[in-house]
């Protein structure tokens, strides 16, 4: 069995895949803006490690799991805005073309607000409330809390924080399976993303609305000066830290006795005594372990899935986050 999971990053898409779960197969980035520019070079790459029983994502937002082969235009504007020229969005499509017409067996996945499991009235007046590389990631939060606590996935139960280099979003696990999300344009600010917008700011905008306005105003526009995650200055990391203590406070209504706040992403490495400073008093507070040296966690969770999604070692575990259509069997 050879399977890949491919996160499409803000600043890198990545790809982690393992032959029969035992041997790495997969451990790479290559630039966002690169595949702008050629999208192409990650084809071939993909191409390169065939032949592939399945290949997870990208899927953006997200949609119910589906066969890239049964994809239509439609999906495509579900997972991807088509109406703009953003570089990650851009790429993320150019890479679903040339692999539609490749051949390759590509699966898209459910972002959070698709989940059977988060009740619908959580989902009211909603659109992001976690992408579906942030469920890849909760993915492989459950096999991480189930590994080292020694339980099963369907009794582990955190709050999965996860900082990326263009969003921030907070998730809730209860019972091994997500019931509820904060996405990354709903809720705390990013390095480069606003977060979510007063609507009385956004009726105000001077230009018409664009998807582009999701990657300004985040924590580097805050500083006001061109910076590095590494460089953020005390006031801008209070801003982050504060935004995203009261997002998972407000998921502790949906989860209430969580085992753990798991912390995830491209900036956590400079974050996390902040995080951790201030997330403890709600449950330990740990780093996720992922078994990738270069490809980031959504990319690691993505295999997960795609691994259980074919009837392997994480099947359970995918089975019970209720991934599949309803009344599948279990297997793609």
């Amino acid at each position: 069995m050879r399977v890949i999971g491919i996160d499409p990053g803000t600043r890198s898409f990545d790809l982690f895949g393992m032959e029969d779960n035992r041997r790495i197969i997969a451990d790479e980035a290559i630039g966002s803006e690169e595949l702008f520019r050629n999208p192409s070079l990650f084809l071939k790459r993909v191409e390169e490690l065939m032949p592939l029983d399945a290949v997870i994502g990208p899927s953006g937002y997200g949609i119910p799991l589906k066969s890239i082969k049964d994809a239509t235009e439609e999906d495509m504007g579900r997972m991807v805005p088509l109406d703009t020229k953003l570089a990650v969005n851009e790429g993320i499509r150019n890479v679903l073309l040339e692999m539609k017409k490749s051949g390759v067996p590509v699966w898209f996945t459910p972002g959070v607000i698709h989940l059977k499991t988060v009740p619908s009235y959580r989902k009211w007046n909603r659109f992001d409330m976690g992408t579906a590389d942030k469920v890849c990631s909760v993915a492989l939060g459950v096999k991480d809390q189930s590994d080292r606590l020694g339980i099963p996935f369907r009794e582990t139960s955190f709050i999965h924080v996860e900082v990326g280099y263009g969003f921030t979003a907070v998730t809730a696990v209860k019972d091994g399976r997500i019931v509820d999300g904060t996405g990354g344009t709903n809720g705390s600010p990013g390095f480069l993303s606003c977060g979510g917008m007063d609507a009385e700011i956004a009726i105000r905008l001077k230009r018409p609305v664009t998807q582009e306005v999701l990657f300004r105003n985040g924590l580097k526009d805050f500083v006001g000066r061109d910076i590095e995650p590494e460089d953020l200055p005390e006031e801008a990391m209070t801003l982050l830290g504060e935004s995203i203590e009261k997002d998972v406070a407000s998921m502790r209504v949906s989860v209430r006795e969580p085992r753990e706040i798991i912390l995830s992403g491209r900036l956590i490495t400079y974050v996390n005594d902040e995080l951790a400073g201030r997330l403890k008093r709600y449950a330990p507070v740990v780093r996720v372990r992922r078994p990738s040296r270069i490809a980031k966690e959504a990319a690691c969770g993505a295999y997960i899935i795609g691994e259980g999604l074919l009837g392997g070692e994480y099947h359970e575990l995918v089975e019970n986050m209720v991934i599949l259509h309803p009344g599948s069997a279990g297997c793609v």
